[in-house]
């Protein structure tokens, strides 16, 4: 025990000053700052042997969250396996994936009916009921860490449920809990607020503030009326979700997902967005995560264009974020499949690449959430594209109703007023799996998976890290049952929130069908990036000017390799330069040689070139 505690201080000696110096700037509070230390302290006190024979390790080891191998997939609870002892006995299904870190979607308790998917937390210490408890949640994480599986879950920072003892008690007007909200008694100070802070659903949930009459106060609630924002300039805020965090970290987890990070601090006058302060508490996260649970980093959900998001890394000296969210470019993929051409989608390529290699974004196609088409139209505008006309193009598109499409999905906060709206739908509909499937088309279901098998290549090329959307491996298409359950049917994001197919996993083995394709077709491309040199995550990445912005080219060196990808974004064939031979060039995914000095490519085709040195 006493050389743990001497562990334990050796790390709280090498950031006390820095944690000092900012927590007193923030909150100027010796007291509550001692009584962090104390916790910090304590927390490490309580975690187990494994967990800091893990630190130990990972001490040893930093960087190996950034590891070739690492592919996540993030599911919900229930729907992958009913709760959380049945996703333990489903982790030899995720092996298989090659899944290297679990996703876990918010599992906390929540109110019924007032969740929004999970994100209302109404208690941080107890697992939804239904899901099971907090030791099946350790209990999982251990089995996990058995078979060399991470585990990640989201940390809901900026906001509680109004069912949250906190926010129960302010409601009753006790002061002590009131401070820790925004409350106003009267509309003086929200209005000043609302001239200027941006509205996240201006029409399913106008405003940013909610009147409780029964108290005569309004309060901040930046997302629903439901999720009531807390007051980080309250140090007891701050101390109390640090301990959450730590409690989390010692029930096995290696990866926290902080949501909604730019939130977190709010300050009359300014967008409440992206403040200073909120850097100050994401690097004061990071230290209390090194002193007391070295093993666990820090994944930050900024949804912003990648170079605007860069300062949640910190930097090499005061870090941030071990990785962030990698949220345009999964846009811009997808306006790239619409449009049939990759300029932007090069242009923002090329800037991810130009960043220092240590700034690790994690790289998806699809994931819980609804897709904004958040889109650089500054770039767009001088092709010629509008932005309000193009993202209906684009909503038109995805929604199947554009001539030629084959994509299915549905509409997200649609506003009649400014046109605006978002999409959701699962990465197998919007490539035409499914309206392939109703039409009972073979030449119409061999694109739709060329295509999904495209974009899937495409995106293990990037830079980062990729997250796989549950589902996504077999091809799983739109679920609209949602719509018979009223509880969710006004949210049309539950359309690619629906239960895992079991019966369509079983027909992975099966090659001749459309889950046993795609699921191979990943399966191989997951292998091959976790055993190939080329996919070091300090490999030189950078993309090439096919002269066709219709074809897209990522090109990964290291040392005597170079994989070279080339993928068709278009519905023509085309023919495509291979890189100029310095040796043999072989198609990896195909495992045969590349003897000419092109390739022809199917519509939406793709080939992984690799040339070595070696072979010349």
């Amino acid at each position: 025990m006493k050389k743990g505690i001497e562990k334990f201080r050796e790390r709280l000696n090498t950031h006390i000053e820095e944690l000092k110096w900012l927590y007193m700037e923030l909150y100027d509070n010796e007291a509550m700052f001692a009584e962090l230390c104390a916790q910090m302290e304590e927390f490490y006190t309580q975690r187990n042997e494994k967990l800091k024979e893990r630190d130990r390790n990972r001490e040893e080891n930093p960087k190996w969250y950034r590891d070739k191998g690492m592919l996540g997939m993030m599911l919900y609870v229930d729907n992958f396996a009913g709760n959380l002892k049945g996703v333990k006995k489903k982790l030899t299904y995720l092996k298989e994936c090659n899944v290297s870190f679990l996703h876990l979607m918010p599992f906390l308790d929540t109110v019924k009916g007032k969740s929004d998917g999970g994100y209302a937390v109404a208690d941080f210490r107890k697992v939804r009921p239904d899901l099971g408890t907090m030791e099946d949640l350790a209990a999982l994480a251990e089995k996990c860490h058995e078979m060399d599986m991470n585990v990640c879950m989201d940390f809901v920072m900026n906001h509680t449920s109004e069912g949250h003892e906190w926010a129960v008690r302010a409601r009753r007007g006790e002061g002590e809990y009131m401070s820790r909200y925004f409350f106003y008694d009267n509309p003086q100070i929200p209005e000043e607020y609302e001239k200027t802070v941006p509205q996240v659903f201006p029409t399913t949930a106008p405003g940013n503030f909610t009147y409780l009459p029964e108290i005569g106060h309004y309060v901040m609630t930046t997302f629903y009326p439901y999720q009531w924002d807390l007051n980080y300039g309250n140090p007891r805020v701050f101390n109390e979700m640090m301990y959450h965090f730590l409690f989390f970290a010692n029930q096995g987890m290696d990866i926290i997902r902080i949501d909604a990070v730019p939130y977190i601090w709010k300050e009359l006058g300014t967008s409440c967005r992206n403040l200073k302060q909120v850097h100050t508490i994401v690097r004061m996260m990071r230290m209390i995560g090194e002193i007391v649970c070295p093993a666990t980093v820090l994944l930050g959900e900024v949804v912003m264009e990648p170079e605007k998001v860069v300062p949640y890394f910190g930097t090499v000296e005061k870090p941030e974020c071990h990785m962030l969210y990698n949220v345009t470019t999964m846009a811009t993929t997808w306006h790239s499949v619409a449009t049939q051409e990759t300029r932007l989608l090069k242009k923002q390529l090329d800037i991810v690449n130009s960043l220092p290699k240590e700034y690790t974004f994690l790289n998806y196609l699809r994931c819980h959430d609804d897709i904004g088409w958040g889109l650089d139209y500054g770039t767009l505008n001088q092709w010629g594209m509008e932005e309000v006309l193009h993202k209906q193009f684009l909503n038109d598109y995805f929604t199947g109703k554009f001539t030629g499409s084959e994509s299915r999905g549905e509409l997200y906060n649609d506003d009649p007023v400014t046109k605006d709206a978002r999409f959701c739908g699962t990465t197998a509909s919007m490539c035409g799996v499914e309206s392939a499937g109703f039409e009972q088309d073979p030449g119409k279901m061999e694109t739709a998976i060329r295509k999904v098998e495209m974009l899937h290549a495409y995106m293990f090329m990037q830079a980062g890290i990729p997250m796989i959307y549950s589902g996504d491996e077999i091809g799983q298409v739109n679920d609209y049952h949602y719509k018979e359950d009223r509880e969710k049917r006004e949210d049309s994001r539950y359309i690619h929130r629906g239960q895992f197919k079991w019966d369509l996993a079983r027909k992975r083995k099966n090659s001749l069908s459309v889950e046993g394709r795609i699921f191979k077709a990943l399966q191989k491309m997951e292998e091959i990036r976790g055993q190939n040199p080329v996919f070091e995550p300090d490999a030189e990445t950078y993309t090439r000017d096919m002269g066709d912005p219709r074809i897209l080219c990522i090109v990964r060196k290291w040392k005597d390799r170079m994989l070279t990808g080339i993928f068709n974004f278009s519905d023509s064939p085309k023919q495509a330069a291979l890189p100029e031979k310095k040796g043999v060039c072989k198609d990896l995914l195909r495992n045969k040689k590349l003897e000419n000095d092109f390739i022809n490519l199917l519509p939406f085709g793709f080939v992984w070139a690799e040339t070595r040195e070696e072979d010349a």
